[in-house]
């Protein structure tokens, strides 16, 4: 179980501190499927950036199965079972897919397993699994791949930041698929994912919303679900492609960027 105990996170900027997350207390239990969700620059992904251990908090703890691992950073954590997936995922010049996958599963994983993951998110192994991790790849190439490690690592809680942000219509419709696949893969492990989309929202086990750096409702779906439909917490329909998506006008990828 992951539990934050009175977290706070500030930042500095021209006007001096400014509190991005405000004493937050949250608890993901095991096995479960949890989807946060809120306004922009609610503090959705500063959230997502603490658990993972990519930032600190400047007050409160964080506990993963009664450690308190809030001095940890994102190896570390990693290596306690916290895996990761960036809203834009990083490039590596000069390392493989092949090899990023390995890495990815802790050991040395067969090419054929590594093409079976990287099919479950509809690419077509034989193209991509000796390509570099570099600029030939578009952005929504690299999302794939990057949900395709975390399918490749068994983790005891798989955090993904607005996973839908940037892939294409096929790769969407199939985001929910992989979700579940992941969740059957390991049981007893525990999936998170920052997200507008109704979606996503609605396989969760729970909805957690985060508004003004606080969390306002945490509950089962069919409890919270009903009440953000139709709210300025909700998704709306993408009527250029049939994407849900956050009620943005932007045509590129039907999403808002989450400003925090």
């Amino acid at each position: 179980m992951l539990e934050l105990k009175n977290v706070s996170y500030q930042v500095e900027d021209e006007l001096g501190q400014k509190e991005i997350l405000h004493d937050v207390n949250l608890k993901i239990e095991d096995k479960k499927y949890v989807v946060i969700t809120g306004p922009n620059g609610g503090g959705k992904s500063t959230l997502a950036k603490l658990i993972a251990g990519i930032w600190k908090p400047t007050a409160g703890q964080i506990l993963l199965d009664g450690e308190d691992i809030t001095d940890l950073g994102i190896t570390e954590r990693a290596r306690k079972g916290i895996g990761y997936a960036f809203q834009q995922p990083v490039r590596f010049k000069g390392i493989q897919v092949l090899d990023l996958m390995r890495i990815a599963a802790g050991k040395n994983l067969s090419a054929a397993a590594a093409c079976e993951y990287l099919s479950e998110v509809g690419l077509c192994a034989k193209d991509y699994i000796n390509r570099e991790i570099n600029a030939s790849l578009s952005g929504g190439e690299l999302k794939r791949i990057e949900i395709a490690t975390v399918l490749a690592r068994a983790t005891k809680l798989s955090v993904f930041d607005e996973p839908e942000a940037g892939i294409d219509l096929w790769s969407f419709q199939n985001l929910i698929q992989v979700f579940q696949s992941i969740k059957k893969r390991n049981a007893g492990g525990s999936i998170l994912i920052i997200s507008h989309q109704e979606r996503i929202l609605g396989i969760a086990d729970e909805i957690v919303v985060i508004r003004e750096g606080q969390v306002s409702t945490q509950g089962p779906k069919d409890e919270i679900l009903p009440g953000l439909i139709g709210s300025a917490d909700a998704t709306m329909e993408c009527r250029k492609n049939g994407i849900p998506h956050t009620g943005s006008d932007e045509k590129e990828d039907c999403r808002e960027e989450d400003q925090e």
